[in-house]
């Protein structure tokens, strides 16, 4: 008896050999990125697929396997992103992904030339959440302030685990020296979502507000971002 031959995988269609209409790039220069689905955006990003997968099925099959969540997609690193069965996908894709979700984020932060002047607490947690609320674990930041609670710089100053992150006062303290700042307002994310402080985040809170008297420097408020909201301990009546 004659072994059955195996079964070929079937060649994935190129896009170039899709209706104009139908590809990728040529519908968003016809009619704007806004129309293009995020399968369709996560393509262009891909660019190349390979000969069983092209790159649209390459997109649709990165999104399935993130529960077809932008969300749950920018909170992916590098590594997890290797991770992933797909085949063909590799550094260079990961990293065009990755890079255009930083892109996001900084625009989202509102990064730009124009130097940031917060106001309150909410006009804060807008700036930092889009920086923070992606991370799959604990970060650490601090906006260093001037008089006028203009923006000096913007910097991550701690990382850890899942559910803590070490924090060393001594050089948030430092930094804010070295720049002159005046005040400062601290913030790191909780990935599990919750954004109820936790007791050691209350005595950190207390630590620093201490050391900021100590070195008349003003801590501003210590705020707690996630994907769900925001958590500020100045409005809350806990600084």
């Amino acid at each position: 008896m004659q072994a059955k031959a195996p079964a070929i995988a079937e060649k994935s269609r190129p896009i170039k050999d899709w209706a104009e209409g139908d590809r990728p790039r040529e519908k968003l220069i016809l009619k704007g990125p806004e129309v293009l689905s995020d399968s369709e955006l996560l393509c262009l990003l891909i660019g190349k697929g390979t000969r069983r997968q092209n790159a649209m099925e390459m997109a649709r099959d990165l999104l399935a396997q993130n529960g077809n969540s932008l969300q749950a997609l920018a909170r992916r690193g590098i590594n997890d992103f290797l991770q992933l069965r797909i085949k063909g996908f590799g550094k260079a894709k990961a990293c065009s992904i990755s890079a255009a979700f930083e892109l996001g984020r900084r625009r989202a932060a509102g990064l730009s030339p124009e130097k940031p002047v917060f106001k309150d607490s909410k006009a804060a947690a807008e700036y930092l959440q889009p920086l923070l609320a992606d991370f799959s674990h604990e970060v650490f930041y601090v906006l260093y302030l001037d008089q006028a609670n203009g923006l000096i710089d913007c910097k991550r100053v701690s990382e850890g685990g899942l559910t803590a992150t070490y924090v060393d006062p001594r050089v948030i303290f430092k930094k804010a020296l070295q720049e002159e700042a005046v005040s400062i307002i601290v913030s790191h994310n909780h990935p599990s979502g919750n954004l109820r402080p936790s007791r050691a985040d209350e005595v950190l809170t207390a630590r620093l507000k201490d050391g900021a008297n100590y070195m008349d420097i003003k801590l501003l408020d210590h705020i707690i971002v996630s994907p769900n909201g925001y958590f500020s301990f100045a409005a809350e009546g806990l600084l």
